[in-house]
């Protein structure tokens, strides 16, 4: 199933971004999925609920920059949020989405793609 939603760009993230003009940021390129449901706003440091995050592969071209990681899922679980991170456990967010619930059963894998476009 193939489905796109708008995020929210959180303070924390811009920030960074802001560090990163400086020379001083970490650069993102990490993916978190959750069960969280509380809407996104603009002082979100974490995910709700988070479960699972991973490294992402990074392409970019223009004013574009891609994200994408998959997750192997174990257990039962309903996804229901996602953030854009520059730390393999802790860090700061770019960005998070909140989302329909994707339900997933043990084996099955789920890929997030992020992109994000400077504009």
């Amino acid at each position: 199933t193939l489905f796109r939603s708008h995020n929210l760009v959180v303070t924390a993230g811009l920030t960074e971004v802001a560090l990163l003009l400086r020379g001083s940021g970490t650069a993102f390129g990490y993916v978190a999925i959750g069960t969280g449901t509380t809407a996104a706003v603009i002082g979100d440091t974490a995910l709700e609920t988070e479960t699972q995050r991973g490294a992402a592969t990074t392409r970019g071209s223009g004013a574009d920059a891609t994200f994408q990681t998959t997750f192997s899922i174990t257990g039962t679980v309903a996804i229901t949020e996602s953030g854009l991170f520059n730390d393999a456990s802790v860090g700061s967010m770019l960005a998070r989405v909140v989302f329909a619930a994707l339900n997933l059963v043990n084996g099955d894998s789920v890929q997030i793609t992020w992109t994000v476009t400077v504009s």
